[in-house]
């Protein structure tokens, strides 16, 4: 398993990312600790979870991912050899988060979120600490607007990303967290941040964690440049688009414990024409002989902006597969056929 550089930092991550989300709900503690040890024996360092977990987020199961980490750790006493990642959650109309209020990214809610987290988690510190997603309204937040509405509507009481940054200054100097990270981030809001970090002289940006897939290519258009010139590593989520790309759910399919089938939450790839390019992707796949979950996982870890590919699964033969993908040798021919329809379908699930 190949390990990789996280930003600007000296901290060495494997290029496949376990994601934990569905430990706690889709799946036990027993299981998530199979998939950990599973992972761990195939060269995987790097956990990435959040507050928020399992998903979809509950009063009564929030925070269960990470208990299930924690108490990982804890029996393989395996600590310094993971990069541990988590995440605060931004602006959220979830107010069970904070006991009855509204959630922000200022000073209370942020040191709430951490303390709690490292309780949960078992530990003293996170490697690498995460805005789950921005304060202000994105399309992609828990306040979102829609893709193409522009003005985005504004929030009067936003809190600046420079008081945002102060606060995780406070946390890096404290031995809480070692390095920030951000998700669901565009171009400007980390930018923002690193003229920020740069006037002040707090903590850079060291990762953007944003959905990246065959149907959804848009990190390329902005935010490649952003990772490429400013060294901040993109972990790369949704790599199978909620398991679409696996070609499990073509011609309508819903198959028994799957994710979509359990839970109405996969809107973003089931737009108008996704369908049709994800099954052009699946064909594709099939045209070279090999599995499309395979192919697409293969593809997000040839890219050379891609720092990290955060994979999920709910068994041991669907991580086995994520996991070879990063020992799968991609071609030219393969990468040519993923432009050509890539420039037919476009971006149906940004």
């Amino acid at each position: 398993m190949q390990k990789r550089r996280l930003g600007r930092t000296d901290v060495l991550v494997s290029s496949v990312c376990l994601g934990t989300m569905t430990w706690g709900q889709q799946n036990t503690e027993a299981e998530g600790h199979a998939q950990m040890d599973f992972a761990v024996a195939r060269g995987v360092n790097f956990l990435d979870t959040a507050e928020l977990y399992s998903i979809p987020p509950k009063a009564e199961i929030q925070g269960s991912t990470e208990r299930i980490i924690g108490n990982w750790l804890k029996a393989r006493g395996n600590r310094d050899k993971i990069v541990l990642a988590t995440k605060v959650a931004g602006r959220t109309p979830m107010e069970w988060l904070r006991g009855g209020r509204p959630s922000k990214l200022v000073r209370a809610d942020i040191f709430d979120a951490i303390d709690k987290s490292l309780a949960r988690l078992q530990t003293d510190y996170v490697d690498l600490y995460q805005i789950h997603f921005p304060e202000r309204r994105v399309p992609w937040g828990a306040n979102p607007t829609r893709v193409g509405d522009w003005p985005a509507p504004r929030d009067e009481d936003e809190t600046p990303i420079a008081e945002t940054l102060g606060v995780f200054d406070d946390l890096v100097k404290a031995g809480k967290i070692r390095h920030l990270g951000v998700s669901n981030e565009s171009a400007w809001g980390i930018m923002r941040f690193l003229f920020e970090a740069e006037k002040s002289g707090v903590p850079r940006v060291a990762s953007v964690q944003n959905s990246y897939n065959l149907v959804n290519r848009t990190f390329e258009v902005n935010l490649a440049e952003v990772a490429d010139r400013e060294n901040v590593s993109l972990l790369a989520y949704s790599p199978l688009g909620q398991g679409f790309l696996t070609g499990k759910y073509n011609h309508g399919a819903r198959p028994e414990r799957a994710r979509t089938t359990l839970f109405n939450r996969s809107q973003r790839y089931q737009t108008p024409y996704a369908a049709e390019a994800i099954l052009a992707y699946s064909e594709l796949a099939d045209s070279f002989g090999v599995e499309p979950a395979l192919f697409a996982s293969a593809f997000v870890l040839s890219r050379p902006f891609v720092t990290s590919s955060i994979i999920g699964a709910t068994s041991i033969p669907q991580l086995e597969t994520a996991l070879n993908a990063a020992e799968f040798a991609w071609t030219e021919e393969m990468q040519k056929a993923v432009d050509d329809l890539h420039q037919r379908v476009g971006n149906p699930c940004p």
